[in-house]
């Protein structure tokens, strides 16, 4: 099946490695652009040495807290590759620790980070996309049920999902579609480290297999097809929406 991706321009936050970064392989593998940021510029540089170097891919080092930064992108997409798409805005999880144990400060800074920084983004993209645009939220399965340890991303990453919603319901009119993503257990650095966190790695990473139907934690690749799809003209009319991405694990319908 033809996507519709060719010459595509897609902003991808959070995408030096993990989910943003194994979505843009899947775009540029279909024939789009992307325009990668991250903080760290070693690694900003070397995945869009990834993905076959500026004719394919540019990088920008930026933080989504710094409220100048999705207009720097919005910007970066327009005068390099002369149009705009979509957009996968992803940031770093939160810190560990149920909601009453963080504190009022982690709470402060994952606000302005999780919550805030991705608003912004996501309404500056908006604002910018025109009829057939998309955007997708990478989000958690905590927006549809709380996991054990993580009270910040159980307290704000639903809100994000009903923010996600609403601005597809007020950009709808204009063609442009919102979507949010709930990874489950996908082997990047973060489930790694939360893995590790338990003290025996393989075996948390046992338990963890054993909650979900298929058995295993998923692989990055698998969330990028997923994500490309949606930002896709082919799924032109899904829009204001959550798809997990979890090897069955949530247990809703």
């Amino acid at each position: 099946m033809d996507l519709g991706l060719a010459d595509r321009v897609y902003v991808l936050t959070g995408a030096s490695g993990g989910l943003g970064f194994a979505t843009a392989e899947q775009l540029v593998a279909d024939g789009a652009r992307v325009v990668l940021s991250a903080r760290a510029p070693e690694r900003v540089a070397a995945a869009v040495e990834a993905l076959g170097g500026p004719a394919h891919a540019v990088g920008l080092t930026a933080d989504l807290t710094d409220p100048g930064t999705p207009e720097r992108l919005v910007a970066a997409a327009r005068e390099r590759f002369g149009r705009l798409d979509g957009a996968l805005v992803s940031v770093g999880g939160p810190p560990r620790g149920t909601a009453a144990q963080v504190s009022d400060e982690q709470w402060r800074e994952s606000f302005e980070t999780v919550f805030l920084g991705t608003v912004r983004t996501v309404r500056t993209v908006a604002d910018a996309l025109t009829d057939g645009g998309a955007i997708g939220l990478v989000l958690s399965t905590s927006v549809r049920g709380p996991l054990p340890g993580l009270g910040i991303s159980n307290g704000l990453r639903p809100g994000l999902a009903g923010v996600a919603k609403d601005i597809a319901d007020e950009y709808g009119p204009r063609g442009v579609r919102v979507v949010s993503l709930l990874p489950g257990r996908i082997m990047t650095d973060r489930n790694r480290e939360l893995l590790a966190a338990g003290g025996d790695p393989e075996r948390g990473r046992a338990e963890a297999e054993a909650g979900i139907p298929l058995r295993r934690i998923g692989d990055p690749a698998e969330f990028g097809r997923v994500a490309a799809f949606l930002l896709s003209p082919a799924a032109g009319y899904v829009t204001g929406v959550t798809v997990p991405v979890d090897g069955g694990a949530l247990r809703g319908l």
